[in-house]
């Protein structure tokens, strides 16, 4: 059996699946709920600063994103907010739990066009219990020859990673430029940016457009015919 050429890795959630439009409609709620007390501008703000607090203390995911909620309309009201209000914020935070998983189109045929020639590597931050759920239910799971569920994604973590599969060339492929792409290519892999639609305020960043080894695709039927040009 000839050895792999290439390591790809695929970030998951808005790149393989949409995760972000639930945390949107859950926003657009929470701001409805609280609309009487600040603008939803302030609110967002007050709420992305909340999440920055608690990264380390709850980690990214939807459990993390609840409980900033709730500190957020605790602060926002001074207190007085009702526990109807924190009850509906807690059921909205366990139906994005259940929601069930829809994979973004060409997914599979990518990776499946990719394989033959590469280590196919899942790397996801965020909740163990709830990746491990989707990744389960996504269908996806007989694709990968690794799954890497870590507590964020930094230069040290893809190096690591990268490191345990010894092939000629090493790809991060995702939608966020702050989490997939610019660490990655710090550490010499290849960074590809599949834009979503919808994508976290925290995870923007600048695009590395100079760097040789960053490159932008529109979806990820795009990336068999990169990883060929590429070589």
């Amino acid at each position: 059996m000839n050895k792999p050429n290439w390591t790809i890795a695929f970030d998951a959630d808005d790149t393989l699946w949409h995760n972000e439009r639930g945390f949107a409609l859950t926003q657009a709620r929470f701001a409805e709920l609280l609309r009487d007390h600040t603008s939803v501008d302030h609110l967002m703000e007050r709420l992305l600063a909340a999440e920055r607090r608690n990264m380390g203390i709850y980690g990214f995911g939807i459990k993390g994103f609840t409980l900033s909620m709730v500190e957020t309309a605790l602060e926002i009201t001074s207190g007085a907010v009702s526990t109807d209000v924190i009850a509906e914020l807690l059921a909205m935070g366990r139906g994005m739990l259940a929601d069930p998983v829809e994979l973004l189109p060409g997914v599979r045929e990518a990776i499946e066009a990719v394989k033959p020639d590469a280590e196919i590597l899942l790397i996801t931050k965020g909740d163990l219990l709830d990746q491990e759920r989707k990744l389960a239910q996504s269908g996806l799971g007989d694709l990968f020859d690794a799954v890497e569920i870590v507590s964020d994604k930094t230069p040290d973590i893809y190096s690591r990673i990268f490191a345990r599969h010894d092939t000629a060339h090493q790809m991060m492929v995702g939608n966020s430029l702050r989490s997939d792409v610019i660490p990655a290519i710090e550490v010499g892999a290849w960074g590809v940016h599949v834009p979503h639609e919808l994508t976290w305020e925290y995870e923007h960043a600048e695009a590395p457009v100079t760097h040789r080894h960053f490159r932008q695709i529109s979806t990820l039927s795009d990336l068999p015919a990169l990883v060929k040009d590429l070589g």
